[in-house]
């Protein structure tokens, strides 16, 4: 990754260096974008591609719904091929073999669960109910995808030739924990979970009473699915987070879950009400932390951004490096030791992250990472408009 110095003369150039690997970051996407849609037939062309300025494109699930666009189910195995390998343009390696990993544990999950889910289809738990949507045209210089299934949902947006949007960008994983054969289970995300109670454990008494707002954790990450998100906004129950309202069984079937898991961890409105969300960030601020807890911080961040191809997290990791790092505040809900149900947020001037493992025993992750300001590239998308607006009415 390119490091950037006090020096003026470096940082611009390394700011320069950083530009261009994200445009060619950019270019090698529309290459890959486009040599799939070149693959469809009719109706799979318009499954796939979407207008730019679609509501569609800030639509976002995680549950296991319709999230939008062309199937793995629907597709020839060219097309599989294509649809991972802009995937893999996405997302650093590391990324990569997680989201893989999430998608292999349908198969699981479908075990665990007796091989009886539905959800009104016919298999619920299914590795191939993934789905991808490109929105504009990867020949222009501004356009969009997204791939989306249960607990992965990720999306990239390109303004100008340029990777300027990687939020939201959610990973999940159920289970969260499983033997394997041999010492050491499979967790996909295990990292992101021990490395924050290890910074929870770090804390002083003091500090602790700043960090743990709730006894009890929520069920599921407080921002959800929202594609803008408001002073006070709270969890949502499990049925909001579908495509449409659920079929009436299953709606209650959802609905009496939402309830038993709630009583489990004895979460309260009241619990509800203290974690909801809050443009000034709530916890304790990375500034009251000591210099080996600041790094626990950011290292935990860059697990964050860490998910995405180094051209772009570079450009997201800067926006906590040196001092700025300072604002970042650290929350938890919910028990310390392994196995308790837990919550945990760090949230900044724009960043949001949340890691919530709270139901199934402890044993099913949700996790996203947001930029508040510039979620599908909005910040960078607004700033463009006007300039092009402003230009147009120059030129006339």
């Amino acid at each position: 990754r390119v490091i950037l110095t006090s020096s003026s003369d470096y940082t611009s150039q390394g700011t320069d260096m950083a530009d261009m690997a994200r445009r060619e970051l950019a270019a090698r996407m529309a290459e890959v974008a486009a040599e799939l849609s070149g693959t469809c037939s009719p109706a799979q062309h318009e499954a796939l591609r979407w207008p730019f300025d679609h509501e569609e494109r800030e639509t976002w699930f995680y549950t296991p719904t319709d999230h939008g666009g062309l199937s793995l189910l629907e597709m020839s195995p060219t097309q599989h091929r294509l649809t991972h390998k802009l995937l893999a343009t996405g997302l650093s390696h590391a990324g990569y073999v997680t989201a893989n990993a999430i998608i292999t544990l349908e198969n699981l999950l479908d075990q665990i669960e007796g091989w009886s889910q539905s959800f009104g289809r016919e298999r619920a738990r299914d590795p191939l109910l993934y789905w991808i949507a490109i929105f504009g045209d990867p020949s222009d210089d501004s356009w969009a995808w997204r791939f989306g299934g249960h607990h992965i949902s990720l999306h990239f947006t390109i303004v100008d030739g340029d990777v300027v949007g990687t939020t939201p960008c959610f990973f999940g994983a159920d289970p969260a924990s499983s033997p394997l054969l041999g010492p050491h289970p499979f967790r996909p995300l295990g990292g992101i979970e021990d490395l924050a109670r290890d910074l929870v454990h770090s804390l002083s008494d003091d500090q602790r009473r700043l960090t743990v707002l709730s006894p009890a954790p929520p069920i599921d990450i407080v921002t959800a699915n929202r594609t803008t998100l408001t002073e006070g906004d709270a969890m949502l129950s499990i049925p909001v987070v579908w495509r449409g309202r659920l079929e009436e069984s299953l709606h209650h079937f959802m609905a009496n879950a939402d309830a038993h898991f709630r009583g489990v961890v004895g979460l309260t409105d009241a619990h509800v009400q203290d974690l909801a969300f809050s443009r000034r960030p709530k916890g304790i601020a990375a500034s009251a932390l000591d210099d080996p807890q600041r790094e626990m911080v950011r290292s935990l961040l860059d697990l964050y951004v860490g998910r995405v191809a180094d051209e772009a997290a570079d450009a997201q990791a800067a926006k906590y490096a040196g001092d700025r790092l300072h604002d970042v505040h650290f929350l938890w809900a919910g028990g310390t030791e392994p196995g308790d149900p837990m919550y945990y947020r760090l949230q900044g001037a724009s960043l949001m992250v949340e890691y919530e493992n709270a139901v199934r025993d402890a044993n099913h992750v949700h996790t996203v990472w947001r930029d508040l300001d510039n979620d599908w590239g909005r910040d960078v998308l607004a700033e463009h408009h006007a300039t092009h607006q402003h230009s147009d009415r120059h030129d006339h």
